[in-house]
C-alpha cells in the first residue's frame, strides 16, 4: 500500500514569521500536533505541539511575539507519496517520530501528512504499528 492511499491531504501550514500563538491556534482548530512550516509553497521546516509547550515554555518565550522560525525544526524527516507504508513505518521507527510530512517526488512539494495512527488504522497491521510505537516511545539512548 502506498502512502498516497492513506495520508491526510488537507494539511494546515504555518509561515516562519507567524507567531507561536497563531501556530498553536491552528493546531487546536485542526486538532493536530504538527504543522509543516512553508515559505510560499516550499517546505522549510516543521513545528510540533511539543516544540511549543516544552521548548518555548522552558525558554520563557512569549508565544505572542516569538516567530515560528525560532523553534521550528529545519531538518525535517519526510517521505514521498509513492513510498510504501512499510518504508514510512521504518522512517518513523528509526527517527522516533509519530508523523511524517509527505512530498511529491517530482517537485518535492507538500502533499500530505501520515501519522502512526494512519498506519495503524489503514493498514490493519497491528504488529507493524506496535513495533513502531514501541520504538518511538523508547527514550533516546535506550534503543
Amino acid at each position: 500500500m502506498k502512502l498516497k492511499e492513506i495520508m491526510t491531504r488537507e494539511v494546515e501550514v504555518v509561515h516562519p514569521d507567524d507567531s507561536l500563538q497563531a501556530a498553536a491556534r491552528k493546531m487546536r482548530t485542526r486538532d493536530v500536533g504538527l504543522l509543516p512550516v512553508c515559505n510560499g509553497d516550499q517546505l522549510v521546516g516543521a513545528l510540533s505541539d511539543r516544540d511549543i509547550t516544552m521548548r518555548a515554555t522552558a525558554e520563557g518565550l512569549d508565544p505572542k511575539t516569538t516567530p515560528v522560525r525560532a523553534l521550528m525544526t529545519t531538518a525535517v524527516v519526510c517521505c514521498f507519496e509513492d513510498q510504501g507504508v512499510n518504508e514510512a513505518a521504518r522512517l518513523m521507527k528509526d527517527n522516533q517520530i509519530r508523523r511524517l510530512i509527505v512530498l511529491n517526488r517530482d517537485d518535492r512539494r507538500l502533499v500530505g501528512i501520515v501519522s502512526l495512527g494512519d498506519l495503524a488504522t489503514s493498514v490493519g497491521d497491528n504488529e507493524l504499528s506496535g513495533q513502531v510505537l514501541q520504538r518511538v516511545s523508547t527514550p533516546a539512548g535506550q534503543n
